[in-house]
């Protein structure tokens, strides 16, 4: 089984630096097509893959980065981000990646800079990723020093400047218009869309945001070709994927395995099954803001339709299980805290419902809940629902 994201990070050494990283191939990515391919090439070359954004939304990355305008008179100034903010509860996929194989991000930044044509980057990264940012630093300056970022790359005359931007750490920037007005000094509330970043982004300019893992999955794309990428796969969505498991089991953890993998393999195989004396009660597919499934869904393949069609999202696909001797209540409430902390406060639905979904959830835990209470419960589900908020924190929340 192929494992090109995490093949060479080992937990018990450090991540390879620029000259070990380059010695199993690192950059040659990049030195093939900064030298031999178009920025159109580049981009069909990803689209053709099938690799979909791998921060939740499940979006063909190269489709979207067609959407950049590339024609004559396209705006000069572009940007490439990476969303490296985290902050989803259960979900802990791209901490692997930033500690473990920082260069592979960077070649993949530098890869998406170059087909839409942008010269400046950013790594935009949670606060508390204190290793991650440290490891970072120094990534990012062996890049210089080897000639990767700066001016004329290669001899090309592609010009790149990568920047690491540690966030304040809110949850909203890990949604990505959020995110640009964070970058931007402001306060990290959701833009409203269209336009869309690809159009006018970070300063109102072209941007690309793609999450970590996503741009580690391109230097292998263009290294070994797209029909490679997509066979990959156990399923329609292509490559491999980084699935978490964390709960009351035996070895919580993080593997890279096949897109479609099942449930049920994630659970018994690599997570060990569930601790003595525990059952299975449920499971949020993809961080907290995924509905559960439950011990009819254990077949379901863990792939973007699949885990659709079974009335949830894949989101992350770290998965977070609940156990038949965790009170579904007091799980779903500590959720509600973080969610309603969370919020931006921007739209009154969000602001002031959730708090008032946590107080409810918190008198059912202490017994002191009431009938109607679970009226109140399904109104908020509907009127925090999709469509009803200015994003999807609420949406997800419920």
């Amino acid at each position: 089984m192929e494992r090109p994201l995490t093949e060479h990070i080992h937990p018990d050494r450090p991540p390879f630096n620029i000259k070990e990283y380059e010695a199993v191939g690192g950059y040659a990515a990049v030195r093939m097509a900064l030298k031999e391919w178009s920025p159109k090439q580049l981009q069909q070359a990803v689209q053709e893959s099938n690799l979909k954004g791998r921060g939740g939304a499940g979006f063909n990355t190269g489709l979207k980065w067609s959407f950049v305008p590339m024609d004559g008179n396209a705006a000069q100034t572009k940007y490439v981000i990476a969303n490296a903010d985290e902050m989803e509860p259960g979900t802990f996929k791209d901490r692997l990646l930033l500690e473990g194989s920082p260069h592979q991000l960077i070649e993949g930044m530098i890869l998406a800079a170059f087909a839409i044509q942008a010269n400046t980057s950013y790594i935009f990264l949670r606060f508390a990723y204190k290793k991650a940012a440290r490891i970072l630093r120094e990534s990012l300056q062996e890049a210089y020093d080897a000639g990767y970022l700066g001016k004329n790359i290669l001899g090309t005359g592609f010009n790149l400047d990568m920047h690491l931007h540690t966030g304040v750490g809110r949850y909203m920037c890990g949604e990505e218009t959020a995110l640009l007005n964070a970058l931007e000094g402001k306060r990290a509330t959701p833009r409203a869309k269209p336009p869309f970043p690809q159009v006018s982004g970070l300063y109102g300019k072209p941007t690309i945001v793609n999450n970590v893992e996503t741009f580690c999955c391109v230097p292998h794309i263009v290294n070994k070709g797209a029909a490679w990428f997509r066979s990959l796969s156990k399923s329609e969505d292509a490559g491999t994927k980084l699935y978490g498991v964390s709960g009351k089991v035996n070895r919580p953890g993080i593997w890279e395995l096949p897109m479609g993998v099942t449930v049920r393999e994630l659970l018994e195989e690599h997570a060990g099954g569930m601790r003595k004396g525990l059952g299975f009660k449920g499971a949020l597919p993809g961080g907290a803001s995924t509905d559960f499934l439950t011990s009819e869904h254990l077949d379901v393949k863990m792939d973007f339709k699949s885990v659709a069609e079974a009335g949830s999202r894949l989101g992350t696909g770290t998965m977070i299980v609940l156990d038949d001797a965790t009170c579904p209540v007091g799980f779903v409430h500590n959720l509600q805290h973080f969610f309603a902390q969370e919020s931006c406060g921007w739209c009154t639905p969000c602001r002031e419902g959730l708090p008032w979904v946590e107080k409810i959830l918190l008198s059912l835990e202490n017994g002191e809940g009431r009938e109607e209470d679970l009226d109140l419960l399904k109104m908020h589900t509907d009127l925090l629902g999709p469509g009803k908020t200015f994003c999807a924190l609420a949406p997800g929340a419920m």
